[in-house]
């Protein structure tokens, strides 16, 4: 399982999902698109959104702290 989180530095919501993702003890890629411009484009060009989190998991992409959806996509 590859999961990728796309965060700020002041996003709420990326704190939440980060804390979501230790509560069920999955590991996960943090990549600051603030200080990493190559990445925010990437994040931008596969979902058209500017907005964080936005967490890439087993090559589909969720746009904002989905919790339904990463269970999906997770199996958990």
């Amino acid at each position: 399982m590859s999961v990728t989180i796309f965060t700020t530095p002041t996003c709420i919501w990326c704190k939440r999902a980060k804390e979501f993702f230790k509560e069920h003890k999955i590991a996960y890629k943090e990549v600051d698109v603030s200080v990493d411009q190559k990445a925010a484009e990437y994040m931008i060009e596969k979902t058209q959104q500017m907005g964080v989190p936005v967490i890439e998991a087993n090559g589909e992409f969720i746009v904002g702290f989905d919790e339904p959806r990463l269970r999906t996509v997770l199996r958990i």
